[in-house]
């Protein structure tokens, strides 16, 4: 598995636009994607390079701890990685509320 790290951008970048290829590979799981972000077919061709679509992606993943799971046990990545990813994407900075 890989060691838990920080991800910078374009790492961060790569491993969402892995989870989307793994998200197209899993029944009906494209289809909850685009129905719960709102993206057209459209959207996946174009949006690729957008960072925070990209950060839309890791946290559909992050939904839901079977899809969690499931993606990093079939990419070998720590349980942690889509969401260290995430923190590295526009928008996925953790804000403190205190």
């Amino acid at each position: 598995m890989k060691q838990d790290s920080a991800y910078s951008r374009e790492a961060a970048e790569t491993l969402a636009l892995d989870a989307l290829a793994w998200i197209a590979t899993e029944e009906d799981l494209l289809d909850i994607f685009m129905g719960s972000t709102g993206a057209s077919r459209e959207d996946l061709a174009q949006r690729l390079n957008d960072g925070e679509f990209l950060g839309s992606i890791l946290d559909f993943v992050m939904m839901d701890d079977a899809w969690i799971v499931k993606f990093c046990d079939d990419r070998r990545l720590s349980y942690t990685a889509p969401g260290q990813a995430r923190a590295a994407l526009p928008g996925g900075q953790q804000v403190n509320w205190t």
